[in-house]
């Protein structure tokens, strides 16, 4: 018999100093812990599974999208073996100014890492988003 978890999901979230990711995570009122910003701060390890939200940067203009879209940070978080077997799934912000681009970051770490890319948000999100990612994300992990 497989135990049913009923707890939210643990949060791993990158945000730059805008602050755009961190306030949506904040709306959300789930556990969360953020990506340090800087590469002098000590790195993050977890220890359960988790769900990513990252910002989309670039949007893929001029250098691919591959290129730069995901955030240096999450990379260097992600190729720590110990974090890529935990994530389950992925969440992006980004800008709808990037078209077809839009959320790219969540794209490219779904098919590294071969993991569902939940969601896609604009910058900081609006209330519908912190809605329906609250809603959805409960029930999608309770799924899982």
């Amino acid at each position: 018999m497989t135990a049913v978890t009923t707890e939210a999901p643990l949060l791993v979230y990158f945000s730059s100093i805008s602050g755009n990711t961190a306030r949506f995570v904040e709306k959300l009122g789930m556990r969360a812990v953020r990506i340090p910003l800087h590469a002098s701060e000590a790195a993050l390890t977890v220890e359960e599974p988790f769900v990513l939200v990252t910002p989309t940067y670039g949007g893929g203009q001029g250098r691919g999208v591959e290129k730069g879209a995901v955030p240096k940070q999450v990379i260097r978080f992600l190729n720590d073996e110990r974090n890529r077997r935990l994530i389950r799934g992925v969440i992006s912000a980004g800008n709808t100014n990037f078209g077809e681009h839009f959320g790219a970051a969540g794209d490219i770490i779904s098919r590294k890492c071969h993991v569902p890319h939940l969601y896609r948000l604009e910058l900081f999100g609006t209330t519908e988003d912190v809605d329906r990612v609250s809603e959805g994300l409960e029930r999608w992990w309770n799924q899982q």
